[in-house]
């Protein structure tokens, strides 16, 4: 039997066909799952919709993750289409790109607070939302996306890397707080992927070249390679990890000089 046969999941943040996000729902409609999957605004919905249609009875939903009232509407469209809920993957990030490109030190108190909203707090308000129905399956798995720059200063990532900064330390309380009610709680930080976020970071294609010149693999990663890792972490094989960000970089984050 397939690791996800009779699993249901919440993937959010699929832009398009290379958004490491479709990437692992591909991933785990492939292993048995049934997926919903959530757009962000009219212009998404085209390509989220053309995507979904390869997948067994999808769910495709509207979903602004700054908006209590359409996080509230979708959990309920998922249970009533699923009755519960197996796990959830968070892959919602923004910056205003004016934030990316300017010095760090000019960061905008909006920007700022747009940037945690979507990237960080936005974790929190749908993990909320998917407790009572992971519980009523005994149960799940939360997995989000973040990038070394958390640790790190990358050139034009700036207040990116502070809102997944905030985003790795809120896996751990999350974690802390529903590991009672057996939900983990995890993240994988995978290497520079040209995906539509990665678009809106100036000077991407150097970062992409250091990482072929000193990572021990001396390569960048597929989203395929991430999507495996997700499925290690979603599934029952990782029914003993939470709290936990998993480095999917070809070793990148390892080397110094």
């Amino acid at each position: 039997m397939s690791a996800f046969a009779n699993k249901t999941g919440l993937v959010v943040g699929v832009a398009n066909k290379r958004s490491i996000a479709w990437a692992i729902a591909q991933a785990a409609a492939a292993q048995g799952a049934r997926l919903a999957l959530t757009y962000q605004g009219e212009r998404l919905e085209e390509n989220v919709r053309e995507l979904a249609s390869g997948l067994a009875e999808p769910l495709v939903l509207p979903l602004d993750v700054t908006d209590d009232a359409q996080i509230a509407r979708v959990y309920e469209e998922v249970d009533r289409a699923f009755g519960g809920l197996d796990f959830l993957v968070h892959g919602a990030a923004f910056a205003a790109r004016e934030d990316l490109a300017n010095p760090f030190v000019q960061t905008t108190r909006d920007g700022f607070r747009l940037a945690l909203d979507v990237s960080a707090y936005s974790l929190i308000a749908l993990s909320r939302g998917a407790l009572p129905l992971m519980e009523r399956r005994g149960g799940g798995s939360i997995l989000t996306l973040t990038y070394l720059g958390s640790e790190r200063v990358f050139q034009n990532y700036n207040v990116m890397g502070v809102a997944k900064a905030a985003l790795e330390s809120t896996v751990r309380y999350l974690a802390a707080d529903l590991g009672p009610k057996n939900i983990r709680v995890n993240a994988i930080s995978a290497g520079p992927i040209k995906t539509l976020a990665a678009a809106g970071i100036s000077g991407f294609s150097s970062i992409l070249q250091v990482y072929r010149d000193r990572a021990p693999l001396r390569r960048t990663v597929e989203t395929s390679e991430v999507a495996e890792a997700a499925m290690f972490l979603l599934s029952e094989a990782g029914r003993a990890v939470t709290a936990e960000v998993l480095m999917v970089d070809a070793g990148y984050h390892a080397t110094g000089m």
